[in-house]
């Protein structure tokens, strides 16, 4: 194990220009930072297709602003589907003719935006919203009950990609993901990942750990893990305060079990994600290559400048409202503010956003994900993310939904079909009622997301969407469309179930 830092370490160089946070208001600085991510090709999964769209299925959408994440600013116009995909965007020729055909679908946007499905880099379909440590007694039938919840949940929220972080049980995430592609269940396109793995004394969750010590056990692990199906591994670098066993700040890998991870995984066309909260774990990271770091939270000024270095073949998923949620919100399960602050959250926090802001600074591509499903950070809540990106971290609006859409996309290495509203792209898509530029927050709030679509299929969309607006105002006599729905009102679900 690396030492742990001892004493307060030095600030880095950035903590007093990172501290004032500049306000910016010009176009999203983000879209040439993913466009500069290359990674290597070696590492694409495979392509998945999510079975069950008609080909001759047409959807016409009329009158919406249209957020495309490309960068331009929203642009009113008309989309139409056709199978899978989007096939015009903006204009769509014999718009009168389709509007008249009967078997065209027609959604009456009225100006309301219509945008790309939101991505999550970070994702636990298998975490239960309880007790975690627990999680490994949980029987296999219920576990897999909870984890397909999940995966609808993140759907019913308007989110359309996830990358898997971590899986309870070794074979959950894939055969969730192979399910929602057979069409079987709702759910996001997913990249599956198996259990973490850890050293025996740095475990953070016993019971849905894989344990190896040494580079031989790890290739091992990873060669099982491959074996059974996943598309990223995981690795468990660093503590975590709670524990209140295994700091953050402690690395509990060494550089050649690091080495050995990233050579077998990258052997077999996979990316390596870490949890790497301590500075060790994140220099480590970069100079051995892992894809995704998790968190960085204590990322130094040598971190830093290794990581610019190699910004193009590295994200940073910071999953801060983990951090945030533990400070602000798990008092109400027994988990008080005094206590979280008391073992460091605060202190990590603090520097978390200081180097999130760098990191944004420098052209660092830094996508949500919030390590969603723990008692204080339910599923159903992801969109908290792009609001703390807003607020904390010095993005704007726009460039908090491009890293959600296209910084995602990116991620998938399906960034030519996925991520944006463009034709050819896959139909992946949500209409909001209201403009997310300028209240970020409405994308927490389902009743906002009015219909989601996917893979040219709808998911959800109530009665009134159907209805040309003159027969809307015809029915309840003042041009009004949220009583339409009144004499069928929708059964609200909760968002967490315990098993």
């Amino acid at each position: 194990m690396s030492p742990a830092i001892v004493g307060e370490p030095c600030a880095p160089s950035w903590t007093e220009s990172a501290s004032k946070l500049e306000p910016y208001d010009g176009p999203p600085r983000n879209v040439k930072y993913i466009e500069d991510l290359k990674f290597d090709d070696s590492l694409r999964p495979k392509k998945y297709e999510i079975q069950g769209t008609h080909p001759d299925s047409k959807i016409l959408i009329l009158d919406v602003s249209i957020l495309d994440s490309t960068g331009k600013e929203p642009y009113r116009g008309d989309v139409l589907i056709e199978g899978e995909r989007f096939s015009a965007v903006g204009t769509v020729p014999n718009k009168e003719e389709l509007e008249k055909n009967p078997k065209v679908r027609k959604f009456y946007g009225r100006g309301r935006t219509l945008m790309s499905g939101l991505g999550d880099a970070h994702t636990h379909f298998s975490w239960n919203g309880g007790d975690l440590a627990r999680l490994g007694e949980l029987g296999v039938e219920e576990h897999t009950l909870l984890t397909a919840r999940s995966a609808q949940c993140y759907l019913d929220s308007g989110y359309t990609m996830c990358w898997g972080a971590a899986s309870a049980k070794e074979r959950l995430d894939v055969v969730i993901r192979n399910a929602i592609n057979a069409g079987d269940i709702p759910g996001p396109r997913y990249l599956a990942n198996g259990k973490e793995m850890a050293r025996r004394d740095g475990e953070l969750v016993p019971g849905i750990t894989a344990f190896a010590d040494g580079p031989l056990e790890m290739r091992e692990v990873i060669r099982h893990h491959i074996a059974i199906g996943v598309d990223q591994v995981k690795l468990s670098m660093s503590g975590e305060e709670i524990t209140e066993i295994r700091s953050a700040q402690d690395c509990y890998f060494t550089d050649e079990e690091t080495a050995a991870c990233v050579d077998e995984a990258h052997k077999h066309g996979r990316m390596v994600c870490a949890h790497a909260r301590a500075r060790d774990s994140v220099r480590m990271c970069v100079k051995h290559g892992v894809d995704v770091i998790f968190h960085a939270s204590y990322i130094d000024d040598e971190g830093m400048a290794i990581l610019e270095k190699n910004k193009h073949k590295h994200v940073v998923v910071p999953a801060i409202n983990w951090l945030i949620g533990t400070l602000e919100d798990a008092a109400a399960f027994g988990y008080p503010k005094a206590k979280a602050e008391q073992v460091g959250y605060k202190k990590e926090l603090d520097a978390a956003i200081l180097g999130l802001r760098e990191m944004h600074r420098r052209g660092i591509v830094v996508l949500p994900g919030g390590d969603y499903g723990f008692a204080w950070t339910p599923h159903g809540t992801y969109a908290r993310d792009l609001a703390h990106f807003q607020k904390l971290l010095g993005f704007t609006a726009h460039e908090s939904i491009i890293a959600a859409t296209a910084g995602l996309a990116k991620l998938f290495m399906r960034e030519n079909e996925l991520g944006q509203i463009k034709p050819g792209y896959y139909a992946d898509c949500i209409i909001v009622d209201g403009n997310p530029l300028d209240d970020i927050e409405i994308l927490q709030d389902h009743s906002k997301l009015n219909i989601i679509l996917i893979n040219g299929r709808v998911h959800k969309a109530g009665r009134k969407e159907y209805l040309p607006p003159a027969e809307v105002a015809a029915k309840d006599g003042n041009g009004q469309v949220h009583d339409v729905d009144d004499k069928f009102p929708e059964v609200k679900k909760e968002m967490q179930k315990q098993y």
